[in-house]
């Protein structure tokens, strides 16, 4: 298991030295260094290409593995090598808003009032903002239609339910397919699950982060749910199993709109859906991430004004081709068709449009990196045929419910 910087770390490394705080000036045009997570190559040119339109420093973009990135963010902080800027993962904004160790934003970004309030609310505390939720995606569901087709399944509308994606992934896989992928998760970030859960009105834990939802009836019948689905019907791949849907191997996978770009190339007809509804009604996930200054930069100020550039109107219309803005101004299938090509007006709308003003956000809590590694252990005996769901889930509250109350 990977070292973890604990939250109160962060209060610490918000008083300590930042990054590069000691360093003497340098002459010449200031150099800003954001790090992000991805490698892709599209991303990083698209990013080059606004930067370079800023004139008041040179901008370098440092990409780190998802997997070790904010553990490697903090430390770099403690060891006063800390970027300028950095892009927050939604589960760790608690810890970085609450310890200090970011820089207020909000006179910075431009026309900020019009930012949706379900966007900004991980990143603000007392009226002011700490990160600008660059990306504010919901999850939808590509449906490769081919494999439904040859299954003897209909080609599913908006409005489905989570029964009949798993009678139709169970259908696939009968054939020789995989079924359902709920993308990133390989049994591993169980955060992910929380796009099928939340159908079932679930919860991880309480609005106030205090107490454990686990083992409460919702999470208990959506876990059911998913362990029949694997284990019994077949309709996701197994443990161990590794399957691309992007290569036809698969009937549906859950994911985001930025995944779109992996099916440009696609020999397989396809369709983007919003999530199926289940028990509990019509309901929107979405995977959030905020860009924040670090505020022991001895850079600070510049980079403020880099990020109020970077995401300024004309900038967040480019970016949307990846990242679902938060400006309700852009909020619109013109704005999102234009860089979104492959998808169709009205894929964007219903995913995308009409799932970022109500949707939940992922699971996110003070000390998530800890939490996310103990709840990921404790659910470990549920990924077995025979598990005893409601065991299994009374055990991981009994490992997290300290953490929660901590």
């Amino acid at each position: 298991m990977r070292a973890l910087i604990p939250a109160v770390a962060l209060l610490t490394l918000a008083a300590a030295c930042g990054s590069g705080a000691e360093q003497t000036a340098q002459s010449g045009p200031a150099t800003l260094r954001m790090s992000i997570w991805t490698a892709n190559e599209d991303h990083l040119k698209l990013f080059n290409e606004i930067a370079a339109g800023y004139t008041k420093a040179k901008v370098t973009f440092e990409s780190i593995p998802i997997d070790s990135y904010t553990t490697t963010l903090t430390t770099q902080i403690a060891g006063g090598k800390a970027p300028d800027l950095a892009w927050i993962l939604e589960g760790s904004a608690p810890d970085f808003v609450e310890s200090g160790a970011l820089a207020p934003l909000s006179s910075k970004i431009q026309n900020a009032a019009e930012l949706a309030p379900a966007a900004t609310r991980l990143w603000q505390k007392d009226g002011e903002l700490y990160a600008y939720p660059f990306s504010t995606s919901p999850f939808g569901v590509f449906v490769n239609t081919d494999l439904l087709r040859e299954a003897g399944k209909k080609v599913p509308a908006k409005g489905w339910t989570w029964q009949e994606a798993m009678d139709a992934a169970a259908a696939v896989a009968k054939k020789g397919k995989a079924g359902l992928i709920v993308g990133d998760w390989d049994y591993k970030n169980w955060t992910n699950l929380a796009t099928l859960w939340e159908g079932w009105g679930a919860k991880a834990w309480s609005e106030d982060g205090a107490t454990c939802g686990f083992n409460q009836p919702p999470m208990v019948e959506a876990m059911t749910f998913l362990h029949k689905s694997i284990f019994t019907d077949k309709a996701l791949p197994g443990p161990g199993e590794t399957v691309d849907f992007y290569s036809g191997d698969a009937a549906m996978i859950v994911t985001q709109i930025s995944r779109a770009s992996l099916l440009k190339d696609a020999t397989f007809d396809w369709t983007l859906l919003p999530l199926p509804h289940g028990p509990a009604g019509e309901y929107s996930v979405i995977g959030q991430a905020g860009i924040g200054v670090i505020k022991k930069s001895p850079n600070a100020e510049l980079a403020a004004d880099f990020l109020g550039y970077f995401t300024n109107a004309e900038n967040s219309a480019k970016l949307a081709q990846y990242f679902p803005p938060a400006r309700t101004s852009q909020l619109n299938v013109e704005t999102l068709a234009k860089s979104n090509p492959l998808l169709k007006p009205e894929q964007l709308q219903a995913v995308v449009i009409d799932g970022i003003p109500n949707g939940v956000v992922k699971p996110s809590h003070k000390g998530q990196e800890e939490l996310i590694q103990t709840a990921r252990a404790a659910l470990d005996p549920l990924w077995q045929p025979g598990a005893d769901v409601k065991a299994v889930l009374d055990g991981v509250c009994t490992k997290i419910q300290p953490l929660l109350g901590s």
